[in-house]
């Protein structure tokens, strides 16, 4: 009766363990971040055209370092071959990156607002791009890790302009 109920334990321990394991998201913040902004880099393209640079806000995004950020902007900047920059709206305009008449944006502004890291292998994030106030689009996405890369699972509009 012990063997069975020692072979038991061990079998749940071993299931549970099972259950845990996977990638530590934390560890992969910046590759994360990276594929959730190049996902809605990709939506609604015509937002792209003719941009200047491209700006990420990462206002509402407390656990980032400076040196992850500066990763982003750079995996970013490789990716699509123009300036990248950490900015606000705000901030873009002050530097006179926007049409002071319009509001429109010589670039475009992605902007991180909210990421969840619920559980290990997937992460839910809302974002934005904004152009001009009727170009934006809004999303919400989830990022699973899968094959060894974190990867776009799903992406929904969630608003437009």
């Amino acid at each position: 009766m012990r063997i069975i109920n020692f072979t038991f334990v061990i079998i749940l321990a071993l299931l549970l363990s099972a259950c845990t394991n996977g990638e530590n998201p934390q560890e992969h913040v910046t590759e994360i971040y990276s594929v959730a902004l190049n996902s809605i880099m990709k939506e609604d393209p015509g937002l792209n055209d003719d941009m200047d640079y491209i700006a990420v806000d990462f206002t509402n995004i407390n656990d980032l370092a400076e040196k992850e950020k500066e990763e982003i902007v750079s995996t970013i900047q490789k990716e699509y071959g123009v300036d990248v920059m950490i900015a606000t709206f705000e901030e873009l305009k002050e530097k006179g990156l926007s049409d002071l008449d319009t509001g429109e944006l010589y670039g475009v502004l992605l902007k991180l607002d909210k990421v969840d890291f619920k559980l290990n292998n997937e992460i839910f994030f809302e974002a934005s791009k904004y152009r001009s106030g009727l170009g934006a689009i809004g999303v919400e996405g989830t990022i699973h890790f899968i094959d060894g890369e974190w990867e776009i699972k799903e992406l929904t509009h969630i608003w437009m302009s």
